[in-house]
């Protein structure tokens, strides 16, 4: 099983970059952690624009359960389907994003916002 603790901080001022943090754990053990700087793009989509990258990293693994646990209530609300938002920017990037999820054979994602044990571990974990 693949466990993988992600986040991505937007900045609030055009040209600045974008991070993508996030740790992989593959049966509890370690595996990688890294930070990846992005161009800037505009703070709504920078959440989805961290799962692709993530899926794009995550490839290797398609055939094997996976786990992704985020702490963004707006994201995974659109990750469910269930978002309102008509933002054209956020539609047009989560559509991309479910054309890639369809090639993972078993993906889930866990939002540990109003859990705090768990957002508790998942700051942990992700911290320099």
């Amino acid at each position: 099983m693949i466990k993988v603790y992600l986040a991505a901080f937007p900045m609030l001022y055009e040209g600045e970059d974008i991070e993508v943090r996030y740790s992989l754990f593959q049966d509890d053990i370690p595996i990688k952690k890294e930070s990846i700087y992005l161009e800037y793009m505009k703070p709504a989509i920078v959440g989805l624009h961290s799962i692709l990258t993530m899926l794009l990293k995550l490839e290797e693994y398609q055939e094997e359960e996976i786990t992704i646990i985020i702490n963004d209530a707006s994201l995974y609300e659109i990750i469910k389907g269930c978002s309102t938002t008509q933002n054209g920017d956020v539609l047009k990037m989560a559509s991309k994003m479910k054309k890639q999820l369809v090639k993972f054979k078993d993906l889930s994602f866990i939002n540990v916002t109003k859990d705090k044990a768990s957002l508790a571990k998942w700051k942990e974990i992700l911290e320099d």
